[in-house]
């Protein structure tokens, strides 16, 4: 394994309510100096959760809301910060009642992803959730949220439709394909 630069200096360069950029000065092993510039910490120091919600062995929901990044309703998985005191798996229940109406009696961790390590510290992690029920829970989000499905046997068809665009819910998508695959359909663990 590599060693990694030494850290000459860190600052937090600019501020909003949601994001710090962090400037990073860093010397490589060999000699090369470079300024970096990141967004730094975890959006509430708890982190965040993705979940892929099975309806059955492939079909998936999708929800969709408004996106200020992209400036247009988006479909993706549900999502959402991990509160203060929830485990992951808590974290991503209570986020697919209130973002898709569904509660799950199985839920499990698959990974741990990235969206831009370049640039970003976060991570997600990707929860696979089976055996749904109905349950709402009223959440932040400033309207209702569309609800949509995609079957995973057909998910090289989803990168064409043009309300879904995020890399990081199709890889969750098809690792929660390949891990049923393997196992040959859903089970509990």
């Amino acid at each position: 394994m590599r060693e990694k630069p030494t850290v000459l200096s860190r600052e937090i360069v600019a501020r909003s309510r949601l994001f710090a950029v962090e400037q990073l000065q860093l010397k490589f092993t060999n000699g090369v100096e470079r300024t970096y510039e990141r967004l730094a910490g975890k959006a509430n120091g708890y982190g965040a959760v993705m979940v892929v919600a099975l309806r059955d062995a492939d079909t998936a929901l999708l929800v969709e809301e408004y996106c200020a990044g992209t400036d247009a309703y988006e479909l993706s998985l549900p999502k959402g910060l991990i509160e203060p005191g929830e485990d992951v798996l808590d974290a991503a229940n209570r986020e697919l009642k209130e973002e898709a109406g569904f509660g799950a009696r199985h839920l499990e961790h698959l990974t741990e992803l990235s969206l831009s390590p370049g640039y970003m510290s976060q991570r997600i992690q990707v929860v696979l959730a089976w055996d749904l029920y109905e349950e709402k829970l009223p959440g932040d989000e400033p309207e209702p949220m569309g609800l949509d499905s995609v079957r995973l046997s057909q998910l090289s068809q989803l990168v064409s439709h043009p309300q879904f665009s995020e890399g990081r819910a199709l890889a969750a998508l098809y690792l929660a394909r390949d891990v049923i695959a393997q196992r040959g359909g859903l089970h509990a663990r």
